[in-house]
């Protein structure tokens, strides 16, 4: 982002009031992009971000993904877009607290040169390793479309977004750039394929620095504001709260009922990311660099989900196939034999492994109109000049 230079007015210059006022008007002009209220978004991740472009892909596969049938999307959409939730997520908040519309999947549009408002490149599954990461130890992933998939998606359409370098560079630098949540599925993959949460803590070191490296070449195409989350407190997730259940493996935190070691390795993931950002930040101190906690603004109502309105707790899911959690991997939520919560609102978990629009409003509140992100988002886009979240609801 191109921050204004400082105006000097000194007192015993003499300036005339039109001079004034169009002075005054520029630099208005100016901060509103140094206070982050941007043209356009531009996405990438997994399932926590895809707006539908799982949705896309599936049509050249033989899989469907369960987030294509009811009820997914019923509490908002009314149909299921390939979101995995009931509803909106955060991307879809942060895009009407910007006044816009929601960012469409890239894989939805055929013609990029109408793009003006911004373009997602998140897909459900998506891992921020590549396959053959996973690959060499015994690991199956459910898509091939990595972070890096995504980003050479990214490069390859911007000739037809953008006709020249600089007017790349420029659609870029005034987009906030969205990353993620990315990183989670390279945890998940391997502890569903059995592996020991011991095994998994190596992962975290390999799978920031592939989001470091996107960062950074993100940076050397123009970027000027990236947001980078963290990764969720996957200890409290009812599909890991089932798959442990009874087992002599975990410790439960008291306070929440989740898993202690889960828990930790998503929090030394958040620090090893948080390290590498302070580094990036030294050295591209002109760029806006902003950590979004997923972590604590989760923990938030994990601890006390009565305080937001989660009368059912914050552990069962919403939708799925029984059990003490509502979890079930053989039955999926969609799935004829799955059961539905009466009030979605209530709970925080929405199918085992994602959360409801409920949730995940509370942690958008809580980062762009909150304290957990760093620097804080509102600091360079103030609530002031945030539209409301409701005022765009019509926004498809």
């Amino acid at each position: 982002m191109v921050k204004p230079r400082s105006i000097h007015i000194f007192s015993n210059m003499a300036y005339s009031s039109s001079l004034y006022l169009m002075l005054t008007m520029l630099l208005f002009s100016c901060n509103t992009y140094v206070n982050g209220c941007y043209k356009s978004i531009i996405s990438f991740g997994d399932s926590l971000a895809d707006t539908g472009n799982v949705k896309q892909l599936s049509r050249t596969s033989n899989v469907e993904p369960y987030s294509l049938s009811p009820p997914y999307g019923e509490s908002f959409f009314q149909t299921p877009t390939g979101r995995c939730s009931n509803g909106r997520l955060i991307i879809d908040f942060v895009a009407e607290s910007l006044g816009l519309p929601f960012i469409p999947p890239s894989q939805a549009i055929n013609n990029f040169s109408r793009l003006g408002r911004g373009v997602n490149y998140a897909v459900a599954g998506a891992t921020a390793l590549g396959t053959s990461f996973h690959e060499a130890r015994g690991v199956v992933n459910m898509t091939e479309e990595s972070l890096g998939v995504q980003l050479e998606w990214f490069k390859e359409s911007l000739p037809s977004i953008c006709s020249s370098v600089s007017d790349c560079k420029n659609l870029i630098g005034h987009s906030l750039i969205l990353m993620g949540e990315i990183g989670g599925n390279d945890y998940n993959y391997a502890l569903i394929a059995g592996k020991s949460i011991d095994e998994v803590e190596t992962y975290p070191p390999f799978v920031i620095k592939a989001v470091i490296s996107a960062v950074n070449e993100l940076i050397e195409l123009g970027a000027n504001t990236l947001v980078i989350p963290g990764n969720l407190p996957i200890g409290c997730s009812a599909s890991y709260l089932t798959i442990f259940y009874g087992s002599n493996e975990v410790q439960y935190d008291n306070s929440t009922g989740c898993i202690i070691q889960l828990n930790k390795l998503a929090r030394y993931h958040n620090e090893l990311l948080q390290t590498e950002l302070n580094q990036i930040r030294e050295i591209h101190p002109e760029v806006n660099i902003i950590y979004a906690d997923y972590y604590n603004a989760a923990m938030q109502f994990f601890r006390n989900p009565y305080k937001y309105g989660f009368t059912n707790g914050a552990l069962k899911a919403c939708c799925g196939g029984g059990g003490p959690f509502n979890y079930n991997p053989s039955v999926a939520c969609a799935d004829p034999k799955s059961t539905l919560c009466d009030q979605p609102d209530t709970y925080v978990n929405w199918d085992g492994f994602h959360l409801t629009e409920a949730a995940y409003k509370v942690i958008f509140k809580s980062l762009f109109e909150g304290s957990f992100t760093s620097p804080k988002f509102n600091s360079l886009c103030p609530t002031s000049m945030l539209q409301g979240v409701e005022e765009f609801s019509s926004f498809m």
